[in-house]
């Protein structure tokens, strides 16, 4: 492979990026195409990181797979074809593993198109300059390089209570490999991971019991959204039980007993653990380059994603907030940016949530509880989804708009959405809250296409207006 001139020659790279999913590949490209000789370093034989292989891609398959089945079930005519409800999680994953294998093809060609030479292992570090990578087809190499992005991502958090090697034990990676037919399933954690899946195999015709350890579900979100998201779970069988802890879990053969500290236990085919996630940090060895992890595993970065090392930068889940694909990507690119000493370069802090239960859930900006506690003079426009034409002819009626907005200058301050491709809809709001011309005005003095869903910005705007006196 063809290599750029070093511009530091007493090193093998000039960056070397550890971590092959969305963040450590944008540092990548935009390192490389500021002609800086790049390598990177992938425990995978293949590209695209968790978030292609066991994460963001896969999950999202599934949910799509299942959102038909769910739609199929909806119309009379096809309610009677097929029977899912006992069909194995490896046999509906057909459709995501087609996904993957195409999404790793993409991958692979950035990296051969923008001449980065790759490296399939595990990297040790050795000193501040060097590591070891510890090849997946055995043997080890060294690399040295001037400057460091470290991407690893994260991976579901492990207690070591539960015996995740059990057939009945899973986490979020280990759930992809579900390969036998069950009738309930415990979901312990009720963050986006816990709702998404709970959504996903009540879909698939299971008994689910969500175990939520807070007081509501997804409690960053503006409360309306998040009860709607709890009144639809119920509504579909998920049975949830806020406010429990863990006591211990017994497995059998054939089936897990929780046992909760309130002194509920409860019996299922399976658990999915899916409380809190870990950063891919444990086995790099950060102390010989002066650097320390937090309890869960995840590197402090300042506001240009630069450690405590001064030429060592981190982006992605392996630092934290907001654990998001999209975000990972936008951090990675400002962080390779930042390293480069580029001028104007904004550190990743307006984010729109992508929350894929079913329906999706999705927003930005402030909350209306954030307003009321800033004592901001906002009003409230809706549309809800079951009014729209384009909705009713989809039959995806489930949902709402929200667009919070201050009275006085019409400055939109918040999105929020929940209601079938939500993740998409919020983007429209967005564009308009961060242009310099935010103004609710514009979806009043706009045209949109009809029927769409996006006509629901133009009924939530009208719909506020009619508040003002």
């Amino acid at each position: 492979m063809a290599r750029r001139k070093n511009n530091s020659p007493q090193y093998q790279y000039d960056a070397l990026v550890l971590g092959a999913g969305p963040a450590g590949e944008a540092a990548a490209m935009k390192l490389a195409k500021s002609g800086l000789n790049v390598g990177i370093v992938d425990q995978r034989e293949q590209m695209g990181g968790n978030c292609a292989h066991v994460g963001t891609i896969p999950s999202k398959a599934l949910r799509q797979t299942v959102f038909n089945i769910m739609r199929y079930q909806r119309d009379p005519l096809f309610q009677k074809i097929g029977e899912w409800k006992h069909v194995p999680l490896t046999q509906i994953l057909g459709n995501a593993r087609k996904v993957i294998e195409q999404q790793v093809d993409t991958h692979t060609r950035f990296y051969e198109r923008n001449q980065i030479a790759v490296h399939h292992g595990q990297a040790v570090i050795d000193n501040p300059h060097l590591l070891t990578v510890k090849l997946r087809e055995g043997g080890s190499t060294q690399l040295s390089f001037d400057k460091l992005v470290i991407a690893t991502g994260s991976r579901p958090y492990q207690p070591k209570e539960l015996d995740f090697s059990h057939p009945r034990v899973f986490d979020s990676d280990k759930i992809l490999t579900l390969n036998y037919p069950i009738q309930k399933i415990i979901i312990y954690g009720a963050g986006v991971i816990g709702c998404e899946y709970a959504s996903i195999f009540i879909g698939l015709g299971y008994k689910v019991e969500l175990i939520n350890t807070q007081s509501q579900l997804l409690n960053y979100l503006d409360d309306e959204i998040a009860d709607a998201l709890s009144y639809y779970l119920r509504e579909l069988g998920v049975l949830i039980r806020h406010n429990e802890q863990i006591e211990r879990l017994e497995t059998f053969e054939d089936s897990v007993i929780l046992y909760l500290q309130s002194g509920k236990k409860i019996k299922a085919d399976a658990i999915l653990w899916c409380n809190g996630r870990s950063g891919n940090t444990d086995q790099l060895n950060l102390a010989a380059m002066g650097l320390t992890a937090n309890s869960r595993g995840q590197l402090t970065v300042n506001a240009q994603y630069q450690t405590d090392v001064e030429h060592v930068y981190a982006a992605g889940d392996v630092i934290g907030w907001p654990s998001l694909a999209s975000a990972a990507y936008d951090q990675g690119r400002a962080a390779a940016a930042y390293m480069i000493g580029e001028d104007n370069v904004s550190p990743v802090v307006s984010v729109p949530t992508g929350i894929y239960t079913i329906p999706e859930i999705s927003s930005i900006g402030k909350t209306e509880k954030e307003l009321t506690d800033d004592k901001v003079p906002y009003e409230v426009g809706q549309a809800f989804f079951r009014h729209l034409a384009r909705a009713q002819i989809t039959g995806d009626t489930v949902g709402v708009l929200k667009i919070l907005f201050h009275r006085e200058t019409l400055e939109i301050l918040g999105i929020h959405c929940f209601g079938n491709n939500a993740a998409e809809i919020v983007h429209i709001g967005q564009a308009v809250m961060l242009s310099p011309n935010n103004s609710l005005n514009y979806f009043t003095q706009t045209t949109f296409n009809y029927p769409t869903m996006a006509e629901a910005y133009r009924v939530a705007a009208l719909n506020g207006m009619n508040r003002l006196f």
